[in-house]
């Protein structure tokens, strides 16, 4: 689970992840596109491909290789898992 807490740890890749939330299956260029349009973002495609292998370490994303293409995309399971180790329970007053 610390991987978890690693890839969520950083903005950017948060910003990677709602990128893929709203649309799966984005390419390299498509998810570097998107964070220059939207967010500003100016990393290098080498920077946002090292986010990439943290959070599919993390197995919040996987890749499909199709031809010479890579396509992303979200798991939102491992996010839930903490939702379940950490339960919304109402707390009484001490």
């Amino acid at each position: 689970m610390s991987d978890l807490f690693h890839a969520l740890d950083d903005p950017t890749r948060r910003l990677i992840l709602d990128a893929l939330s709203e649309r799966d299956g984005q390419t390299l260029f498509e998810i570097c596109s998107t964070l220059t349009m939207r967010h500003g973002v100016t990393s290098s495609r080498q920077a946002v491909s090292q986010h990439l292998t943290v959070l599919e370490a993390a197995e919040l994303i996987s890749t499909e290789r199709r031809g010479r293409s890579k396509f992303h995309y979200f798991h939102p399971e491992p996010i839930a898992r903490i939702a379940e180790r950490w339960p919304i329970t109402r707390r009484t007053p001490s």
